[in-house]
């Protein structure tokens, strides 16, 4: 066998016990971000082969929970792509504002800037009081920083350029309290959330939402995974109720791609088919 043929072989073996200890499922995630993944966790460990992992992994949670934190790639900030959040403004708040009240899932939240974001507008927009903002993760360590809602203020320059840019209508300080090197949002945008943990790939439907935001996160799975997760999402949202992906990722080549209708191909929204095509 060669090193390549071994080195499938014992990734192969880690996930399955990874699957049978813990009942989280990585073996449809894309293999080559996944194995890069694995090597970074190996580095860090100062561990040479994935079956290395196995042992620490089935007895220490320690390991598992540093092997779970390294699994998903957090490249997130405050209002990240500001055409996204104009795209929402103009084509969505319309819809929200028919409501007396809605659900909005942002699934795979990471540290949740883009959750707060969401509260921002919406609280702009007059209708946070309506909302139930509810934010999972796969990563309990990345829910703990989200539910702080305290970050750095060297990205608040940045941050603040996307608000802007994104259509918002206030100074974005009026949002954060600053000090000792980070700010801290307003409390009363987490007023409407609710973080909790969810696993994309194993667990099921978690509530009937009119929004869910899953964004960057598909470019991890594979088409199989890709299909079962577009269709719990399918499942998730009310007739009408509209899904916001990532701008590289699309639903259009999974078998739940009739289900949607797409009502902006650039920011990639799209919407519940009320009856599918």
């Amino acid at each position: 066998m060669t090193p390549l043929a071994l080195e499938e072989l014992e990734i192969d073996l880690l996930l399955e016990a990874i699957q049978r200890r813990h009942g989280y499922d990585f073996r449809h995630y894309a293999r080559a971000s996944l194995k890069r993944r694995i090597r970074h966790r190996l580095t860090s460990a100062g561990l040479e082969r994935p079956s290395d992992l196995i042992g620490p992994i089935l007895r220490d949670e320690k390991s598992f929970s540093d092997f779970l934190a390294d699994m998903p790639v957090t490249v997130t900030e405050m209002f990240r792509d500001p055409s996204f959040f104009g795209a929402i403004r103009q084509r969505i708040v319309p819809v929200l504002r028919t409501y007396p009240f809605f659900n909005v899932w942002h699934a795979g939240c990471a540290t949740g800037e883009e959750v707060y974001s969401m509260a921002i507008l919406l609280e702009e927009e007059g209708l946070y009081d309506r909302a139930r903002i509810y934010a999972t993760d796969l990563d309990a360590r990345a829910l703990a920083h989200a539910r702080e809602g305290i970050y750095p203020l060297a990205g608040v320059r940045d941050f603040t350029r996307n608000y802007q840019a994104g259509g918002g209508r206030r100074a974005f300080s009026d949002y954060y309290h600053a000090g000792y090197g980070a700010v801290k949002l307003d409390g009363r945008l987490a007023r409407n959330l609710t973080f909790a943990q969810h696993n994309l790939v194993t667990d099921g439907v978690f509530a009937e939402m009119h929004v869910v935001v899953c964004r960057n996160v598909f470019i991890y799975f594979d088409r199989t995974l890709q299909t079962r997760v577009a269709n719990l999402f399918h499942e998730s949202l009310c007739a009408g109720g509209f899904l916001c992906l990532g701008s590289k990722e699309s639903i259009r080549f999974t078998t739940a791609g009739a289900l949607f209708e797409s009502i902006d191909e650039r920011e990639k929204l799209f919407r519940r088919r009320r009856v599918a095509a």
